[in-house]
């Protein structure tokens, strides 16, 4: 079952008239992952920005996105506002971003639950305290009384991780969430993002221009170039035989990359 559906969705900046994305039509189904790759620039994050309706003011965009059959580009923003976070949650790149310096982690994550639940402050507590241990947040107390420039940019990652758990979004939106981490952090945070699917079963698009990370999480696949979806389909047909020259010169990067550091460590 289709649970997103964008139909030629258009980006473009309304003072140079200059084309961001380019008539972008595709879906993404129940409980599948899809991967958006492509270079800096193509088109990724403006697309998942346009779904949530944080584009800048300066940004227009067109196109209908239907989100579990409703048309989300045509509500208020005020009911659009209810539908961010507890059934559409996103998960940015740069942890810092997602919180409020001037608070602590806690009283952002209280918040955040308060426009969505009906629980007392001691339930939030206690579901956030659970949720950030199953993220292998070993200290929660610690972390939910941190200011964000205390944390690491995994750990803010984890705790935006953790939230989605809580909240249980049918779909969730993570925006290049592994860029800004060294390697093990990376590693431990697409470990949680597998773990999340496996608990919620819900559906995500997963940005990326990693793709050994977009191969272990996606299912599906969409290739951008310049605003524009070059190549689409399952991920495994999409990486093992590429129809498009630009997809295949992605993938022969990583892999000269790969072969790269495995002359260098010896192997």
């Amino acid at each position: 079952m289709k649970l997103l559906e964008i139909n030629e969705l258009k980006v473009w900046d309304r003072n140079t008239g200059n084309v961001i994305v380019r008539n972008s039509s595709f879906a993404v189904e129940q409980g599948r992952c899809l991967g958006i790759v492509g270079e800096s620039g193509s088109g990724k994050s403006v697309t998942c920005r346009a779904i949530m309706r944080l584009l800048k003011p300066s940004i227009a965009q067109s196109g209908d996105i239907r989100f579990q059959g409703e048309n989300l580009a045509a509500l208020p923003e005020t009911e659009m506002r209810k539908r961010r976070g507890k059934r559409i949650c996103m998960i940015l790149q740069h942890g810092m971003r997602a919180f409020d310096p001037s608070c602590a982690i806690g009283v952002h994550l209280k918040e955040t639950l308060s426009e969505h639940t009906d629980w007392s402050r001691d339930e939030m507590t206690n579901r956030m305290k659970r949720a950030l241990e199953s993220v292998m947040l070993k200290q929660p107390m610690d972390v939910m009384n941190s200011y964000p420039h205390q944390l690491s940019g995994g750990t803010l990652q984890r705790v935006m991780i953790a939230l989605a758990i809580v909240l249980e979004p049918d779909l969730v939106i993570a925006d290049e969430p592994t860029t800004a981490l060294d390697t093990v952090s990376q590693y431990e945070v697409v470990d949680q993002f597998l773990r999340m699917r496996e608990r919620l079963g819900n559906a995500m698009i997963f940005v990326s221009h990693d793709l050994g990370v977009v191969r272990k999480l996606a299912d599906d696949v969409l290739v951008m170039k310049d605003g524009s979806i070059v190549e689409r389909g399952p991920a495994e047909n999409v990486f093992a035989n590429a129809q498009e020259s630009y997809t295949r010169e992605l993938v022969g990067a990583k892999l000269s990359v790969q072969r790269h550091y495995r002359r260098i460590m010896g192997e």
